[in-house]
């Protein structure tokens, strides 16, 4: 999706005496024209905010390929050392063959001289064609600067401008990593602001350039800054307004699927710690000590209800307990890869108050708050550093936002009120039924007009980008049209057991193509899936985990998670939908 980005000026820090202005230039190309001019209260905590989410922003944590180097040095010294070789061992055989070879030379040189004069004609004929060639070194030299570019300063390669909203209660900035692995969302109270003037709502991106982000890292404490966000754009010291600046940029499909997902895998419930920074310190500082070399990579999380967290990082087998302490029910234990990312939260330690981590099982993402008082900075990761939101699990349709649903009633809602819970949401459209608002509020979110505040666990109106998505990005996908397709065999088939553990057994059939597959799902009474397993050969073909879920796997969860609410039900007794049904009248 081609975009282009219009600014009446750069962003830049003018400063007066110990005043500070930070102004930043929004899209003009929008049709909202947001402004706001508030004066900060905790300047340095909005200042390294700002810089982390820079940090989130250009972060790529993706295998770098290696250069051969090392091999060619050890096949040259390999060369060398055989030649050495023949010449100690076959002097005879070498003698022979040079006297023979030397007839060969001979010829062939007298046939190289003819080929020369031939060359030398091509090569005189080819430089007066190039005189007359304008564009002959254009395309070397264009692969040379952005290769320079990218070697030097990665940031200015490829930077996706942040994501502004203007709210009634807050300003929030978003922003998505380079390898659409990491998303990150700081929402600024606007109790954290003395205002200048009455605030213009609604969304747009915003110039946050390198020089920029060198001008931030000079506020201090003495200095007052005032955020500005102006369409008018900026001045120069001269008084000249700058011309307009213009970038045009071709968004990667998954960039922009990836950050709609985000918001449905956050309206997924899942198990919330909260850590301490001292906490937060320990794993960071554990993971900037060790190195690992080889596999497995992860982090166990051990949680023992009324026991301090324990976290094993692997290979080393070390373990790492926390201050934490578990409020949950029952034992549990979560793995979590790409864990080295987790350092982009390390400059919040000294910061925040607290830390509220997410884990929403095996194979999904994780996300962590860290709570600053006045401001928040919530970062999703995916599952794992290779996997962005895309390539995984499709979270609308477990999080039951599927299809089209009341979306035009919603739409004019949350522009309306911006910012609403789901349940508030139900209480202006008294006449629509939950599954059909579920599914509006999922195609708000997947044509980029919302997103899900897990601070509030709201949704929130914006517009993700300046032009409407296209309609490929955002219509139903195969793996949705197959779960409807087979949701109504799925819930006539499903059976349900209650372990002795405490967990829900879901299982059901599947017969397609005379061949018949079996899916089970286990849910625990915190609403997270433990266990999956499914005979179809999609999943078998896949990583067979929650990373790369089948239809059948989906169908059955969205089925299931409508009846984790049983009770009374006996221990390792099966009940058919039909049970279920006369318990529930």
């Amino acid at each position: 999706m081609k975009v282009g980005y219009k600014y009446a000026s750069p962003s830049r820090c003018t400063q007066s005496n110990n005043q500070t202005t930070l102004g930043l230039s929004p899209d003009l190309s929008r049709d909202e024209k947001v402004s706001f001019c508030g004066k900060l209260k905790h300047p340095l905590l909005f200042r390294d905010a700002m810089l982390m989410l820079r940090e989130i922003v250009i972060s790529d944590t993706r295998k770098k390929t290696k250069e051969r180097t090392d091999y060619f040095t050890w096949l040259e010294e390999e060369i060398d050392r055989r030649v050495k070789a023949h010449k100690e061992y076959m002097p005879n055989v070498r003698e022979a063959l040079k006297k023979e070879m030397d007839s060969f030379d001979f010829e062939l040189s007298r046939k190289k001289d003819e080929i020369a004069q031939l060359l030398n004609i091509q090569k005189n004929l080819q430089k007066q064609i190039d005189q007359y060639d304008a564009w002959k070194d254009y395309y070397k030299i264009e692969r040379d600067f952005w290769r320079f570019i990218k070697d030097r300063d990665y940031s200015l390669w490829f930077v996706l401008d942040p994501v502004i909203t203007v709210h009634n209660d807050q300003v929030s900035f978003e922003a998505f990593s380079v390898d659409e692995s990491i998303y990150g969302c700081l929402s600024v109270s606007m109790n954290e602001f003395d205002l200048l003037q009455t605030p213009k709502l609604g969304t747009t991106n915003i110039d946050f350039s390198a020089k920029l982000e060198k001008e931030m890292q000079r506020f201090r404490s003495y200095t007052d800054v005032t955020l500005s966000v102006n369409p008018e754009g900026f001045t120069i010291d001269n008084d000249i307004v700058p011309e307009y600046i213009e970038k045009k940029i071709d968004l990667p499909e998954t960039w922009i699927k990836g950050f709609n997902q985000v918001s449905s895998a956050a309206a997924l419930s899942g198990i919330e710690l909260e850590l301490s920074p001292s906490d937060m310190y320990d794993i960071c500082a554990l993971l900037r000590k060790k190195k690992e070399k080889k596999s497995p990579r992860y982090m166990k999380w051990i949680l023992e209800p009324g026991k301090r967290v324990q976290i094993v990082f692997e290979p080393f087998g070390t373990i790492l307990t926390l201050n934490a302490i578990y409020q949950g029910s029952q034992r549990r234990e979560e793995k979590i890869w790409g864990r080295r990312r987790w350092l982009v939260a390390e400059k919040l330690i000294p910061l925040a108050k607290a830390f509220y981590v997410r884990i929403l099982g095996f194979g999904m993402p994780q996300f962590i708050r860290a709570d600053m008082g006045t401001m928040q900075m919530t970062i999703g990761f995916s599952s794992w550093s290779s996997n962005d939101w895309v390539k995984g699990t499709a979270f609308n349709i477990m999080a039951g936002f599927t299809g089209q649903g009341c979306y035009a009633d919603i739409y004019r809602l949350m522009k309306d009120k911006r910012c609403l819970s789901i349940e508030e949401i139900s209480g202006h459209l008294p006449n629509e039924k939950s599954d059909k608002i579920k599914s509006g509020v999922g195609m708000l979110f997947r044509k980029g007009e919302g997103y899900f505040d897990i601070v509030d666990d709201k949704v929130r109106f914006r517009h993700l980008c300046n032009a409407p998505i296209p309609k490929e990005l955002y219509e139903v996908s195969d793996i949705e049209m197959d779960v409807q397709k087979i949701s109504k065999l799925t819930f006539d088939n499903m059976t349900v057991k209650y372990s002795r553990q405490q967990e829900f057994i879901f299982t059901t059939t599947y017969k397609e193509n005379d061949q018949s597959s079996l899916t089970e799902i286990v849910i625990d009474q915190d609403g997270q899936i433990t266990k999956i397993n499914c005979n179809c050969q999609k999943f078998k073909r896949g990583e067979r985990n929650l990373s790369d879920p089948c239809a059948h796997i989906l169908a059955l969860y969205v089925a299931s998670y409508k009846l984790l609410k049983l009770k009374n039900l006996e221990y390792d007794k099966e009940y058919k939908i039909n049970d279920i049904m006369e318990m529930l009248l």
